[in-house]
């Protein structure tokens, strides 16, 4: 069964036109001129499917948009274009200290952050002390989320998650943060999810990550989809495409080092 489905769908975002000031003069700040579009395609043509079960993973370039199409798919934004159709009910953890006040305990965040999401303190309780211990906080879930640091927010954050159980998670970037056992540990959270045939969508800049947890994979570049199927297929061409792009820089930038100086080009002279 489908939980997922986006066909050609595009969201955009406007630019502010900004007046020119001296700070602008001085600091070099670009400004949008009259005939710039004011507007930016942040996702363009994205279409895919996701069913029951699996779990899709989303690869690219900071900025190439896979945590706007989280943000999209969660209903934080909505689309300009095309359709998008979610059925299920959905957890979001697209980051590590998202809806955490901190002034209020780790117990207390978690409360709210399940209030946040539709669930009953009776929910709650019930899950609460597995909560806690998954995260790792010992007394310090009775202390104000200001003193964590931030792999104990990390914890905290994945821990609510995955047990305030929804058919369809979202997780951005979260298996990145915090130390070696605490990433093991979600990925085998990850697996136990999945084994419970929920779905999972997740991105992340491992590409380990993607090839063991997902079942699907999804390469975006600029808010376009430059690829999308088998886990290793996708990661293969995504990293050979990264190392021609390495690879083209350097060359530029060796050519560019070998020029011969201009005639009014004079060397330094040592000490000046």
């Amino acid at each position: 069964m489908e939980v997922i489905r986006a066909e050609r769908v595009g969201l955009k975002f406007y630019r502010h036109r900004r007046r020119r000031t001296l700070r602008g003069v001085f600091v070099g700040t670009r400004t949008l001129r009259r005939r710039d579009d004011p507007w930016f395609w942040a996702l363009r043509e994205v279409s895919f499917a996701v069913r029951q079960g699996e779990t899709l993973g989303v690869i690219g370039r900071n900025g190439s948009g896979k945590s706007t199409l989280l943000r999209l798919l969660g209903g934080i934004y909505a689309p300009n274009e095309g359709a998008l159709r979610v059925n299920g009910s959905v957890s979001t953890l697209l980051s590590v200290t998202a809806g955490f006040q901190s002034e209020l305990t780790g117990i207390e965040n978690v409360y709210l952050n399940a209030a946040l999401t539709g669930f009953r303190r009776a929910e709650v309780d019930h899950c609460l002390q597995s909560i806690v211990e998954f995260s790792e906080l010992g007394e310090f879930a009775q202390a104000p989320v200001k003193t964590y640091s931030s792999g104990m927010t990390a914890r905290l954050g994945f821990s609510i998650a995955v047990h305030l159980k929804r058919d369809i998670m979202l997780v951005d970037e979260v298996l990145g943060v915090g130390d070696a056992s605490f990433k093991e540990k979600s990925s085998r959270e990850i697996r136990r999810i999945m084994n419970e045939n929920r779905t999972v969508i997740l991105t992340s800049h491992s590409m380990e990550s993607i090839r063991s947890l997902a079942t699907q994979a999804m390469w975006l570049e600029k808010g376009n989809v430059m690829g999308y199927g088998d886990p290793e297929t996708i990661v293969t061409a995504y990293l050979d495409a990264q190392r021609l792009t390495s690879t083209a820089a350097a060359e530029t930038s060796r050519s560019l080092a070998e020029q011969p100086r201009s005639a009014g080009q004079r060397p330094l002279q040592q000490g000046a």
